[in-house]
């Protein structure tokens, strides 16, 4: 699954002991190769970070919730 901006990623460490790393997408940079992601990690700096094969977790970014009422009163018959 591909990242969007305005997801976070969890990013898992392959050494034993570390722990790991979240942060927010945002910026999607696709090159001829792959994908890097841009991402403010949860201490507040900022990285361009290439995932590698299983090693990052996407958690979409969810709607807020007066964009689902909207949504929800809009397709609601009364």
């Amino acid at each position: 699954m591909q990242a969007k901006v305005g997801d976070h990623i969890v990013v898992e460490s392959e050494t034993v002991g570390t722990p790991t790393r979240q942060g927010e997408v945002l910026e999607v940079i696709q090159g001829e190769i792959g994908v890097r992601y841009r991402v403010r990690w949860e201490d507040g700096h900022e990285t361009t970070f290439t995932p590698s094969a299983g090693s990052v977790r996407v958690i979409a970014k969810t709607r807020s919730k007066a964009t689902s009422k909207t949504r929800s009163k809009a397709g609601s018959k009364r």
